[in-house]
């Protein structure tokens, strides 16, 4: 895997910069698999890669699609969906479909293409089994192997606080095992035995969600680990948080009542939350009737 910033340049006395890694904060990372080779041009002032930080020779290329993979990168940068607002043909065709790219800029390289520079910082390579691969890069038993570990840094992270980091964890670990139990026949045992494991990383999952205020999620995700395991208190309390954070009042006093139905240890548990849900509703018809004071009378 390789680290690396890059500039892109439009050739000329200026070299106006296109694209810049260090702008966006984060450098781009390459995995080069036994087909592909990380490019490294022989350079006599440069020390060779792996070390840190060695610097490529700016590469002059006439690059044509440039401006496609361009707005892709920007659409990543900025937390979109790199494919946004493209179909499934080929990149000439992509070129002539759209009429704006929504960048000025790729606009006018795209209607004139021109010879770019790419300049490269090369900040580290690192050899096969010297970094976490992303789990679409795993074999199926490296996806399975790497699941507890993914599960155990999760669990990290939330203990010290960072929630939106061991949600992505969490993700991570429910990731590969999606993805080997699309390789099974639904409702069979290694179906089965692979949907009980992403069900308690599932519960993790929503539990970082709850606190992170994304509650629809939480519903969403629950209502599904409930429609398999109707027994599953967790889903249970989680989704009745959920919907009391967003004024569901009847479902999540269900919700809470199944609870208790299932396990009734956790009555002060769910007291405690029938007691700040009602204190919620409360202050909020004190505020309506502030609100709407005399709004008839008028």
């Amino acid at each position: 895997q390789a680290t690396f910033h890059y500039r892109t340049l439009r050739c000329g006395d200026e070299e106006t910069p296109v694209d810049d890694s260090r702008a966006r904060g984060k450098p781009m990372e390459l995995i080069a698999g036994k087909k592909f080779k990380l490019p490294v041009v022989e350079h006599p002032d440069i020390l060779p890669t792996p070390l840190p930080k060695s610097r490529l020779p700016s590469l002059l290329q006439h690059v044509v699609l440039y401006p496609l993979v361009s707005k892709s990168l920007r659409n990543i940068a900025a937390g979109k969906d790199p494919l946004e607002g493209q179909r499934h043909c080929c990149s000439i065709a992509q070129m002539h479909e759209h009429y704006s790219l929504g960048y000025p800029d790729l606009d006018e390289l795209q209607k004139n293409p021109q010879p770019l520079i790419f300049d490269i910082e090369v900040l580290k390579v690192e050899p096969p089994g010297s970094y976490q691969q992303d789990p679409w890069a795993m074999t199926d038993e490296e996806k399975l192997q790497a699941v507890p570990q993914i599960h155990k840094e999760g669990n990290e992270l939330y203990r010290q606080g960072k929630v939106p980091e061991a949600a992505a964890k969490y993700y991570d670990a429910i990731a590969c095992l999606k993805n080997l139990q699309m390789k099974e026949q639904p409702g069979s045992p290694d179906w089965i035995e692979l949907d009980q494991k992403i069900t308690p990383l599932l519960l993790n999952y929503c539990q970082c969600k709850l606190q992170c205020e994304e509650y629809y999620e939480v519903l969403d995700h629950c209502s599904s680990i409930l429609n398999k395991y109707e027994d599953n208190v967790k889903a249970y309390f989680k989704r009745g948080k959920a919907h009391a954070a967003v004024w569901n009042v009847t479902e999540a006093q269900a919700d809470f009542a199944k609870v208790l139905a299932l396990d009734p240890s956790l009555r002060t548990v769910v007291s405690k939350e029938l007691r700040s849900l009602e204190a919620r509703l409360r202050e909020k018809d004190a505020e309506d009737k502030i609100r709407f004071k005399g709004i008839f009378s008028q």
